[in-house]
C-alpha cells in the first residue's frame, strides 16, 4: 500500500512542531533549555492530588472509573463556571486547551476560511487550524496587542474567526490592554466575528491590575478557553470552554465524535483539590515562583546582553520575546547556540508567513537560577559572534 497517496490533503499542512524538534536537541541533560513552555514539575500539589484521587476512589470510585457525560462532571462545570461568574450550562469540559482549539475549529472553519490572528501568535493553534484548510490574515502588535486599525482591516476581509491570547502572550508575554480590549471586542460586534479568547496564563500574573476578559466585556462574540494546566497540573490534559450555551451544544456534539468526554476519574480528582480554595492558595505559589524566575532572566539579559538586542517585560505567564538587529537570523543561530549548550525557539515559528526571522522566544519557567544566568551568558556570547562575524563581512 502506498500510504502517501491515500492521506487527505489536509495532512499536507500537518507540520512537525518546531518547538519539539527544537526539545529533541536538548535531550542528554547538557543543554540548558529555555524552549519548552512547560510549568516547573515541582510546583505540582502532588500530595494535595494523592489525598484527593484517595477520596474519590474510597466514597465515588465506581462513578469515577465509569463513562460519563460529554459536558463534563457537573461539580466541575459548576466550580469553573462560579470562578467565571458564569453559568455551568455556558461551561464544556474539554481535554486540554489543544482540544478546544480543534473542536472550536470543527465548529466554525470551513476550508479555504480564514482566520485572523496577531503578528506572532500561538504556534499550536496555528497547527490546530491548519487541520481545517484554513488561510490566516496576520494583524500586527505592539506592546499593548493588536493594532485596532489592522485589525478592522482585518475583519472587513469577512475572516470567520479571531484568535487571541490577551493575558501573557504565547510567545511574547505582551498583555492587551483594556482599551486594545474594549476596541477588540466591539470591532468584533460590528462586524460579526467571533472571537476565541484563550487564557492559559491569565492567574499567573506578577503585577498590575487585573484586567477583565474578553468574555466578561462581550460573551455575546467571544468564547473562552481556560485550562487546569498552568494552575494545577498539565498532565490531567483537563481544560474548558465557556461559551454561549447554543454554542455549547454543539461544541458537545463535536465532542462527542471525538472521544466521548474527557476523563471522568481526572475531573473528579480536579474537582476533588480544587475546591474549598486550595487552589487560591496555590495560584499564589505559583505566581511567586513565576515572579522571581522573570525577575532572574531580566537581570541576566540587563547583565550580559548586547544593547542592539531587545526584549519584553511581561507582567504575568512564562515567556519573554526577544528581537536582535534585522541582519540576524535567529533560526540560523538557533543550532550555534545548541552547541553551546543552550536552546530557544526562533521567532518564525509564531508567524504565519514565517516571517520576522531576528526574533525568539525565551521561556524562564523551569530553569534554575544559576542556568538562567549561565543560559543568557551563553547567549550573548552566541549573539555577540554573530554581530561580529557580521561587521567584518
Amino acid at each position: 500500500m502506498n500510504w502517501s497517496e491515500r492521506f487527505a490533503t489536509r495532512t499536507l499542512r500537518m507540520k512537525p512542531s518546531a518547538i519539539r524538534e527544537i526539545l529533541k536537541l536538548t535531550q542528554g541533560g547538557q543543554v540548558i533549555s529555555f524552549a519548552g513552555g512547560l510549568p516547573a514539575p515541582h510546583l505540582f500539589p502532588v500530595e494535595q492530588l494523592r489525598r484527593a484521587a484517595e477520596t474519590v476512589l474510597t466514597q465515588s470510585g465506581r462513578e469515577a472509573l465509569q463513562y460519563s457525560t460529554t459536558e463534563g462532571y457537573r461539580p466541575l462545570r459548576e466550580w469553573v463556571a462560579a470562578r467565571l461568574q458564569a453559568s455551568a450550562e455556558e461551561v464544556q469540559i474539554v481535554s486540554g486547551s489543544q482540544q478546544a482549539l480543534d473542536l472550536v475549529a470543527k465548529l466554525f472553519l470551513n476550508p479555504g476560511d480564514t482566520v485572523v490572528v496577531g503578528a506572532p501568535t500561538y504556534v499550536g493553534a496555528l497547527r490546530a487550524f491548519d487541520a481545517y484548510e484554513v488561510e490566516y490574515v496576520s494583524v500586527p502588535t505592539d506592546d499593548e496587542g493588536m493594532l485596532p486599525d489592522a485589525l478592522e482591516a482585518a475583519l472587513k476581509t469577512q475572516p470567520k474567526l479571531v484568535y487571541v491570547i490577551p493575558n501573557f502572550d504565547n510567545p511574547t508575554g505582551v498583555t492587551v490592554s483594556l482599551e486594545r480590549r474594549r476596541a477588540m471586542v466591539e470591532l468584533a460586534r460590528r462586524y460579526g466575528v467571533p472571537i476565541l479568547e484563550d487564557n492559559p496564563y491569565g492567574e499567573l500574573r506578577f503585577e498590575g491590575a487585573e484586567l477583565p476578559n474578553l468574555y466578561t466585556l462581550a460573551p455575546d462574540v467571544v468564547l473562552y478557553a481556560g485550562t487546569f494546566s498552568k494552575i494545577m497540573v498539565p498532565g490531567f490534559r483537563l481544560a474548558w470552554v465557556l461559551a454561549d450555551p447554543q454554542v455549547v451544544t454543539l461544541l458537545t456534539r463535536a465532542k462527542q465524535a471525538t472521544d466521548l468526554h474527557t476523563a471522568t476519574y481526572t475531573q473528579m480528582i480536579a474537582f476533588e483539590a480544587a475546591k474549598d480554595r486550595f487552589i487560591d492558595a496555590h495560584v499564589l505559589q505559583v505566581r511567586d515562583y513565576y515572579r522571581e524566575q522573570r525577575d532572574l532572566m531580566l537581570r541576566a539579559l540587563a547583565a550580559h546582553m548586547s544593547r542592539e538586542v531587545r526584549w519584553t517585560r511581561p507582567a504575568g505567564g512564562m515567556f519573554l520575546w526577544l528581537t536582535l538587529p534585522e541582519d540576524m537570523n535567529a533560526s540560523d543561530i538557533a543550532y550555534d547556540a545548541v552547541q553551546q549548550n543552550v536552546a530557544y525557539v526562533p521567532g518564525e515559528t509564531f508567524f504565519t508567513d514565517g516571517s520576522s526571522l531576528n526574533t525568539l522566544r525565551l521561556s524562564y519557567s523551569v530553569a534554575s537560577a544559576e542556568e538562567i544566568d549561565e543560559g543568557v551568558r551563553r547567549l550573548s556570547g552566541v549573539f555577540k559572534a554573530q554581530l561580529e562575524n557580521a561587521r567584518v563581512h
